[in-house]
C-alpha cells in the first residue's frame, strides 16, 4: 500500500511539472516564407533569422498553429524615422498577435519599449467590421492581469526571449522562461478565430521567430495572404 501510494504521489507531481505554467512548450521556427506581411517588411538574414528595420510592421503566420509563439530577438533601438498610431501617440514596441481573425478583431500582447517599458495584453473587438477602413483604432480593451513582474529595461544590443501562450480564455507571458503576465481575456476573445502573427513599431530587431505546433484539426489548413493596411 505505501509502495503505491509513493507511485501515485510521485506520478501525479510529473505531471504537475508537465502542466506547469512555466513548463517549454514544443516550438518550431518559422521561416520568412511562412508569413503573410500585411504592412512594412521582414528580411531575412542567414540561418532563418528576421531582421525588421522599418516604423511599422504587421505580419501573421500562414498556417493554423496552436496559439503559442515566441521570438529570441535582439533590440538594436528605435528606427530611425517615426510613425504614430492611431491614437497620435509614438510609442517604440514589439509583441504578437493571437487569434488575428482580422485587423478588427483580435487579441494583442504587446512589450512597449518607450515611453514606458510595460507589457500590455489587450483584445481589440469590432463585430461586423473586418478592415482597418472600417474599424480604425477602435475597440481595443487592455485586460488587467492576475499576476504581473516587471519587465527588463531593453537597451540597444539586449537580448530576450519572448513567449506569448494562449489556452481558452487564459494568456500567459514568459520572457526568458519566467512568467510576467498571467491573466483572462474574457469569453469575448473566444469567439475570434485566426492565427497568431507578429507586430511591430518604431522598433529595430533581429529575431528568430518560433511558433506551436500545427493545427491539423482545423479545416483549412493554409490560411490566404490578405495583404492590406492593418491596426
Amino acid at each position: 500500500m505505501r509502495s503505491s501510494c509513493t507511485f501515485t504521489i510521485l506520478g501525479l507531481l510529473a505531471t504537475s511539472a508537465l502542466l506547469s505554467p512555466g513548463a517549454k512548450p514544443n516550438l518550431h521556427r518559422v521561416g520568412r516564407d511562412m508569413l503573410c506581411i500585411t504592412e512594412g517588411a521582414i528580411e531575412e538574414l542567414p540561418g532563418q533569422r528576421l531582421s525588421v528595420d522599418v516604423p511599422k510592421m504587421r505580419a501573421y503566420v500562414n498556417r493554423w498553429t496552436s496559439q503559442i509563439i515566441a521570438a529570441q530577438f535582439t533590440y538594436l533601438g528605435p528606427t530611425r524615422t517615426e510613425s504614430k498610431l492611431g491614437s497620435g501617440q509614438t510609442r517604440v514596441q514589439f509583441g504578437f498577435k493571437l487569434r488575428a481573425q482580422d485587423p478588427c478583431n483580435l487579441v494583442y500582447a504587446m512589450w512597449r519599449i518607450e515611453p514606458e517599458s510595460k507589457l500590455v495584453v489587450s483584445i481589440k473587438a469590432n463585430p461586423g467590421q473586418a478592415t482597418s477602413a472600417q474599424c480604425g483604432n477602435q475597440g481595443y480593451r487592455n485586460i488587467k492581469s492576475l499576476h504581473h513582474s516587471p519587465l527588463p529595461t531593453l537597451r540597444p544590443g539586449d537580448k530576450h526571449m519572448f513567449r506569448v501562450e494562449m489556452s481558452g480564455e487564459q494568456v500567459s507571458v514568459f520572457v526568458d522562461g519566467a512568467l510576467v503576465w498571467d491573466g483572462k481575456v474574457g469569453r469575448e476573445a473566444l469567439r475570434l478565430d485566426g492565427p497568431v502573427g507578429i507586430r511591430s513599431d518604431n522598433a529595430k530587431l533581429q529575431f528568430e521567430l518560433l511558433r506551436g505546433e500545427f493545427s491539423r484539426g482545423h479545416p483549412n489548413s493554409a490560411i490566404p495572404c490578405k495583404a492590406e493596411a492593418s491596426e
